[in-house]
Order: structure tokens, then C-alpha cells, then sequence
């Protein structure tokens, strides 16, 4: 019964993450309108949520089980929860700014403990693999969801109107929630605790930097990396591309993007069933190809696209198409994490995780402030179209992990 109630706990607190850490695209255009900021300081936004995630992860993620695992997501989800009922309350971008660091301190403790749960709750790769990939297609689903969520309080005649902050208590109300659920739901967390009583801290944290400059280990951070700069960068911009480049309004231009988080929803509920058949390796390669393929395609249809649209039936094609590059990123991310954590024991986890967390939030930065300044200073598609490079790279070092992998 623990197990299932802990299970759920896990996917609801990752759910919740999801909406915060992916409106960032959704606050980003909502900031420019009510705050009147430029693009360049909205860009800014992404460095206080990922910057955070990965020094909350760099310098936290080995002493985790000491301090309890589902204690820590109890902290963290009252934290954040709190710094939500901040926003409406004290309305301005310094808060807005605020609440992502705070999201990202939590989200930076909740991942690391909710990756380590996964080796708890799961025996064998097959196993482990087909957790991860539903805790992260939960984690999608989260991220769909708040696309609506944040639209729906979104004044549609006048989009800089202040109401949209009302979002924010609702909100709070669900990070305290699931932190109850944790309160009352306990669990028995001693294979990793009893490896966390055992040697300094100090030492866990030398293991973990020692871990990071192991060839597999330094061809996996940078294919995670590279992955979270092309996903982060589409994903933080998309609504702003929707508004600005093909004309849709600004509701309309946050709905538009939630296709995107579908996409990813989808490719990464059914990577669970297709990673079984093909195995990991072919399938990231068939996706990266698809990536490429979907850019080069589909961005000169939006480059030919101009005026206002007030109505779906008005939408350019577009705004249906592009974001479907979802469906080809989506099964990439579990697909690597799940390769190298498998082959660990529980107690080495944490330290991974804590790598593939910071090398995630300072990809996911890099790549908004790439296409951010790109956005600003030339043309939309053309920040799009530098997302190739990193592609590219991400291929490279796919290579790289397989031949490190085998030759292990």
C-alpha cells in the first residue's frame, strides 16, 4: 500500500514541478506584457529557475538520503508552495524572478529524490526503465496541463492584466497537498540511508566529483546537456514565437505551445514500450534524425506566414507542426538517464542524478539565453535554426556513450 501511495506522491510532486518549471515560456511572454520587460532580461528568468536547480543539486544531491528523502520533498514542496502565494500577493518581475529560484532550489532536491525512489521501488533495468519513463510522461502531462491552466487566467483583450497571477494559488494549494500526502505516507528508505550514514560527506561529494570526469560519465553529461538546451530552448520560447511570428494571440499562443508538451507526453509514455523492442541506442538516433528533419521542414512554412490571427481555424500550419518535434524528443531524455542509472547500485544514484540535474538546468539555461538573444536581434526562425548545432553535438556524444557503454 506505502509502495503505491509513495508511487503516486512521487508522479503527482513531479506533475507539479512540471507546470512550474515549464511556464517559464508562458511567464516570459506574460512578464514582457504586464512588467514590460525587454526579451533579454525575460530570458533571465530561465538562468534563476536552472541555475538554481544546479547548484541546489551540485552542492545537495550526495547528502540527500542522509537527511531522508521524503523529508526533503516535503521541505521542498512547502518552499515552493509558499513562494507561489508570493506572486499574486506581491506582484512585480524581482518576485517572479524570486519564485523560479525557489522552484528551482526545490525541484533541484525533489529530482534527485524522486530519481533515487525509482531505484527503491524497482529491481532490474527493464523495470527501472518503464518507472522513469511513466514518472516522466506524468511529468509531461504536468507540463500540458499548465499550458491550460496558466491560459485560462489570462485576460485575452487585455493579456497584461494582473489576474493571470491568481494561477499562483492555486498553485500553492497543490504543493502543500502533495507534501501532506508525504507526511502521512512513510517508507522504509534504508538501502540508501545506510549507504549515506557510511563516510563523510565530504567524501560522498569528492565520489561525486570524481564520478564527473569519467569518460562514459563526460560523454553522458554532454549529451544530457545538449538535449535540455534544445528542449528548454524551444520550449521557453515557444509562446513567444507563436505571438510575435505567426500572429496568434496571446492565449491562443500559450494553447498552441501546450502541443508541444503533448508531443513530449506522448513520445515519452510509449518509449517506454518501444525502448524494450529496439533498445535505447537506436531509438535516440532514429529521434535526433527526426529533429533535424522536422526543423529544416516545417520553420520556412512560418517564415511565409503573416498577419493577426484571432481564431484556430485562421492558424498558420505552422503552429500545428512545429511543435510535433516533441514527439521525436520526448523518448531521448529517460532513454539516456535510464541507461546509466540502471547499471548502478541504489547507493551511487543520488550522486548521478545530482550530475545529470546540473548539467540539465545549465543546458536548459544556455539554451534560452541562445534563442532569447538570437529572438531579440534577428529573426524568430533563425534562433530555431541554431538548435541544429546542439543536435549535432548531442549525436556525437550519443556515439560516444555506446562505444564507452560496450567497451565497459
Amino acid at each position: 500500500m506505502n509502495r503505491t501511495r509513495i508511487t503516486i506522491a512521487l508522479a503527482l510532486s513531479y506533475a507539479i514541478f512540471a507546470v512550474l518549471l515549464n511556464s517559464v515560456g508562458t511567464v516570459i511572454l506574460q512578464s514582457i506584457e504586464s512588467f514590460r520587460v525587454t526579451k533579454g532580461a525575460a530570458s533571465s528568468l530561465e538562468g534563476f529557475k536552472d541555475l538554481s536547480i544546479a547548484a541546489t543539486s551540485f552542492l545537495l544531491a550526495a547528502q540527500l538520503p542522509r537527511f531522508g528523502l521524503r523529508r526533503a520533498l516535503i521541505v521542498a514542496l512547502t518552499g515552493v508552495g509558499f513562494a507561489c502565494l508570493a506572486m499574486p500577493l506581491v506582484p512585480g518581475f524581482w518576485t517572479t524572478r524570486l519564485m523560479f529560484l525557489a522552484v528551482g532550489i526545490g525541484f533541484g532536491v525533489a529530482k534527485v529524490s524522486v530519481y533515487s525512489f525509482v531505484g527503491l521501488l524497482t529491481q532490474g533495468s527493464a523495470r527501472h526503465a518503464s518507472l522513469l519513463n511513466l514518472i516522466e510522461g506524468v511529468f509531461m502531462l504536468g507540463v500540458l496541463s499548465g499550458y491550460w491552466i496558466f491560459a485560462a487566467f489570462i485576460d485575452p483583450v487585455a493579456p497584461g492584466n494582473l489576474q493571470w497571477l491568481d494561477v499562483y494559488y492555486v498553485l500553492a494549494a497543490l504543493c502543500l497537498g502533495v507534501a501532506a500526502l508525504f507526511v502521512v505516507t512513510p517508507f522504509d528508505e534504508g538501502a540508501i540511508g545506510r549507504a549515506a550514514a557510511s563516510g563523510a560527506p565530504e567524501r560522498r561529494f569528492a565520489d561525486m566529483i570524481r564520478l564527473a570526469w569519467r569518460p562514459l560519465t563526460l560523454a553522458f553529461i554532454a549529451a544530457i546537456f545538449c538535449y535540455v538546451l534544445v528542449e528548454q530552448g524551444i520550449g521557453s520560447w515557444l509562446p513567444t514565437f507563436n505571438r510575435e511570428l505567426l500572429g496568434l494571440s496571446a492565449p491562443m499562443s500559450v494553447q498552441a505551445a501546450s502541443i508541444f508538451a503533448v508531443s513530449l507526453a506522448v513520445g515519452r509514455l510509449g518509449a517506454g514500450v518501444i525502448v524494450r523492442r529496439t533498445g535505447w541506442f537506436p531509438l535516440v538516433c532514429g529521434c535526433l534524425v527526426m529533429m533535424a528533419i522536422l526543423i529544416v521542414a516545417v520553420l520556412p512554412l512560418a517564415e511565409a506566414h503573416h498577419g493577426e490571427v484571432t481564431s484556430w481555424a485562421g492558424a498558420p500550419l505552422a503552429a500545428f507542426l512545429f511543435p510535433l518535434i516533441g514527439l521525436a524528443m520526448a523518448p531521448i531524455y529517460p532513454a539516456l538517464n535510464s541507461a546509466i542509472l540502471s547499471a548502478m547500485p541504489p547507493e551511487k544514484q543520488p550522486a548521478m542524478v545530482g550530475l545529470i540535474v546540473v548539467f540539465s538546468a545549465l543546458g536548459g539555461t544556455t539554451g534560452s539565453f541562445i534563442v532569447g538573444h538570437v529572438f531579440a536581434a534577428f529573426h524568430g526562425t533563425l534562433a530555431f535554426y541554431t538548435l541544429l548545432a546542439p543536435i549535432a553535438a548531442l549525436a556525437v556524444a550519443t556515439v560516444l556513450i555506446r562505444r564507452r557503454s560496450v567497451a565497459a
